[in-house]
């Protein structure tokens, strides 16, 4: 394992409006030489120990991966995403030599909890393939490949779906592998209220929205079987071709391997039952844009979601008051300007060892180390950084709980090229 360097160093505290450039090489610790953990060319493994605000040391690993390395980077999940596992069993289950975990996710002690914990809560696509719709005008960590070079990049992301019938019909598609009617987060595409309130909703909002006339996909990743449904829900069952094996009324069933099912919920129920024919072709289309609803530019293999944009061009672009202010365990994931990639744990919760940071000082740090754009990952218990199939960090649910490694929904696996 990498040395330990004692903190010397506090990061300056600017105001959140405004990037803080690097601190003077006296003032703070350098990270430790780069282990030799036998990494693939261009892949290094540092630790450090930083101070965030006047709270005492934090302890810091990072991973940094140039875009010309002989890796490659890529999303990882568990082996269904209905469930989870622990960013160990991920990294030995894929062959990743190094992992980071993901996504938010629909952990089981949320207050709004559906019955899938590995429900990844927002945008999370593999090999290309969108498993989990965006939560609308969130920011993610995109990852592709130009000739054979790693292209890595931060942006809000934007996913629309379509159903057209062999009848020529169409229809929206309001999500992928998620209960229907249910959308954690919100930021759907359409029909959305917040649960308790009822109010219209199409931003990412912190809670529960629901839709009462969802069609949703579910893919052979999501599991085997579909969630039961009410009983005036429909769900039609798809070969790989699109070819309408069966409507099954109500919803819940075997996905067929290959396959995939569209399950539906009110009036979606209806429209499926009329269009979706048995033998008949249904062309299920997805499709990933910016911010601005412009299509995305150049490959992307593997898209991360994330909360909060932290960087945009070198400026921090999260206040110090906002959600996130408290100081706590950290992943975030920053590209520097030449495209390198870093992947960063901050830990905390534990007195006297690591204090934790704020997403303001987890910005701000990031920008010390060159990254021009980064984004916010799922942090507090779940944030893991795995090495050589080890565990390097301290894992904490709680400040009086051990350290554990939580089973997340999904990560972000380095591998062999």
């Amino acid at each position: 394992m990498a040395r330990r360097i004692a903190p010397t160093a506090l990061l300056c505290l600017a105001l959140a409006a405004t990037s803080c450039g690097s601190a003077p090489d006296e003032d703070r610790p350098s990270p430790s030489p780069s282990v030799d953990l036998h990494l693939p060319a261009g892949v290094e493994y540092h630790e450090t120990s930083e101070e965030f605000g006047r709270r005492g040391p934090s302890a810091v690993k990072i991973l940094t991966i140039s875009p010309d390395s002989k890796a490659r980077v890529a999303g990882i999940h568990a082996k269904e995403l209905a469930g989870t596992a622990t960013v160990r069993d991920m990294a030995q289950q894929t062959g990743a030599r190094a992992a980071v975990n993901g996504s938010f996710f629909d952990i089981a002690t949320g207050r709004q909890y559906a019955g899938y914990e590995g429900d990844p809560l927002g945008l999370y696509a593999e090999n290309g393939k969108i498993l989990s719709e965006a939560s609308n005008g969130r920011a993610a960590l995109l990852l592709g490949y130009e000739d054979g070079r790693l292209v890595a990049r931060v942006e809000e992301t934007l996913t629309t779906g379509r159903l057209l019938a062999e009848d020529t019909t169409q229809r929206e598609l309001d999500g992928v592998n998620r209960v229907p009617g249910r959308v954690l987060g919100c930021g759907g595409v359409g029909g959305d209220r917040i649960a308790n309130t009822e109010e219209p909703m199409d931003e990412p909002y912190t809670g529960l929205c629901t839709d009462v006339d969802e069609i949703v996909q579910f893919t052979e990743q999501w599991s085997s079987r579909t969630p039961p449904g009410p009983p005036r829900s429909s769900e039609a069952v798809l070969d790989e071709d699109g070819t309408v094996r069966e409507v099954r009324v109500p919803a819940g069933g075997r996905i067929p391997p290959g396959g995939s099912t569209l399950y539906a919920i009110g009036p979606g129920a209806g429209w499926l039952q009329g269009h979706a024919l048995k033998g008949s072709r249904m062309e299920v289309s997805q499709e990933m844009t910016d911010g601005a609803g412009l299509a995305m530019s150049g490959q992307v293999d593997s898209a991360i979601g994330g909360s909060h944009r932290l960087l945009r061009n070198g400026t921090v672009t999260v206040a110090a008051n906002a959600a996130g202010g408290k100081p706590n365990p950290r992943t975030v994931a920053g590209v520097k300007a030449d495209g390198t990639l870093l992947l960063v744990t901050i830990d905390g919760r534990e007195v006297g060892v690591s204090a934790g940071a704020t997403l303001a000082e987890a910005a701000r740090y990031l920008a010390t180390l060159g990254a021009v754009d980064a984004v916010n990952l799922d942090g507090g218990g779940s944030t893991t950084m795995i090495v050589a199939g080890e565990l390097r960090n301290r894992p904490r649910g709680g400040a009086k709980d051990d350290v554990t490694e939580r089973p997340v929904s999904n990560g972000i696996g380095i591998f062999d090229q």
